[in-house]
């Protein structure tokens, strides 16, 4: 796993170099016919053109290379990947090295991007391969002063810009070539001294984040056992109070029959509950649900006929607008119509007598988005954001409702991430409003 987090990270480099290259190349050519055409500056005009097309061409191919080797997930791929950062690294240096010879050389002040390639070696490759880099710079700029300086090759100047002949004063080349490689070295040991300490602490970072998840998975499975033995006791006590409560051992007074009611209204509540608990924890674990491809305005209609009788119970005026165009839904279809039911019942349950509940469905192309909205108590603005937490229930649902988990929500959120969908709320003093949106194609993650 972690060779192909690394393997996904030099891509991610490599594309980015090419990403940047793109951007230098339209500043090369903004750059020359700004000089030449607008600031009237002489420079070699054609030859600084023709290497802006080089450069477009060996992007080209860098782009076609990186997209080819994006689809193996191999060592040899993740080498390659790493050879492919080196040479662009080095033939930026060369290409560099060529517009400046083509531009004034030590008369171009923008000899000074070569610290801006050295400052990208230093966070894409490793120390000593950064150092390398650097070397190679201080090599080319050094061999195209010494060129210049000699005569061995010919001067391309930047008349109109800086003064002639910098490029024969010993003196001042030497000054300046040592100016440049003692600022291109110190550029490389900071950039390198500050992407080491990143690196290690996103290391650490990273472990701490392994042993969180290791510890997240024995603590569910610690649940998910312990939840399964309560569970199975509970249902054992339920199953005897059911046999008492219906009068097979003999009738009951009426203290007897209230309290052996409340008795089984508690365990009832409390296998709900941990019928949820196990279907969170399970969730979490195992992150696989039976997927098919099913009508989805049949789910809309079966949700809602859920909760008819109790909105009528409490006179509460449910409807629903469900878009024709609705057609079929992939995913798993139990958790799906649970999680909306579950929404639905919660709009029931804290809207007073005499409100209104409404489910809405708009198809929108690939996806569906559903909204459910209630003239209830409303949340808190100060708890919008955590009523989608484990266990949390909004302080004026507790003072409404005594009963009640605190995971519906919590479930509701993990259901429609995991096909890929988005859930939030909007609430305010005249009711709330859930917003889901479900991919009509999702792959369950």
């Amino acid at each position: 796993m972690e060779e192909v987090l690394e393997q996904a990270s030099l891509a991610r480099r490599a594309h980015w170099l090419v990403q940047l290259r793109w951007l230098a190349i339209g500043f090369l050519v903004g750059a020359v016919f700004v000089a030449r055409r607008i600031l009237d500056i002489q420079l070699h005009e054609q030859a600084l053109y023709i290497l802006a097309g080089i450069i477009l061409a060996y992007n080209t191919m860098l782009h076609v290379a990186l997209r080819r080797t994006d689809r193996r997930r191999t060592e040899q791929a993740g080498n390659a990947l790493h050879r492919i950062l080196i040479l662009q690294s080095t033939a930026d240096l060369f290409i560099l090295t060529g517009i400046l010879y083509f531009s004034g050389g030590i008369e171009n002040p923008f000899s000074f991007f070569f610290m801006f390639h050295m400052i990208i070696s230093s966070t894409l490759l490793s120390r000593m391969q950064s150092y390398i880099q650097a070397t190679i710079a201080v090599v080319l700029f050094g061999l195209l002063l010494l060129l210049d300086y000699t005569g061995l090759v010919q001067h391309y100047p930047l008349r109109g810009f800086a003064p002639e002949g910098l490029h024969t004063d010993g003196r001042f080349v030497l000054g300046y070539w040592f100016v440049f490689a003692t600022t291109v070295y110190v550029v490389v040991y900071l950039a390198t001294s500050i992407v080491a300490q990143l690196r290690k602490q996103q290391a650490r970072y990273r472990n701490a984040n392994e042993q969180l998840q290791q510890k997240d998975h024995i603590k569910n499975e610690y649940v998910l056992r312990v939840t399964h033995d309560i569970k199975s006791h509970l249902a054992a006590i339920k199953s005897c109070l059911d046999v008492v409560e219906s009068g097979l051992l003999g009738p009951l007074n009426e203290e007897q029959t209230d309290f052996v009611e409340r008795a089984n209204h508690r365990a009832e509540k409390c296998m709900h509950f941990i019928s949820s608990l196990l279907r969170l924890t399970r969730m979490r674990m195992t992150g696989h649900f039976d997927r098919t491809c099913f009508p989805f305005k049949n789910l809309l209609y079966d949700s809602f006929a859920a909760i008819e009788d109790r909105a009528a119970a409490k006179r509460i005026a449910a409807a629903y607008e469900i878009d024709p165009a609705i057609d079929q839904v992939c995913g798993s279809e139990v958790l799906l119509e649970d999680t909306l039911t579950n929404l639905l019942s919660n709009a029931v349950k804290y809207t007073p007598d005499g409100g209104k509940v409404i489910l809405r469905a708009n198809d929108r192309k690939n996806e569906v988005l559903v909204e459910i909205s209630d003239t209830g108590i409303g949340i808190p603005p100060e708890e919008i954001g955590d009523i989608f937490n484990e266990f949390y229930r909004a302080s004026n649902a507790r003072e409404t409702v005594r009963d009640g988990t605190g995971l519906g929500l919590s479930m509701a959120r993990e259901v429609i991430e995991k096909h890929g969908g988005r859930i939030w709320v909007e609430s305010g003093p005249e009711g709330t409003t859930f917003f889901l949106t479900i991919p009509k194609d999702s792959a369950i993650s």
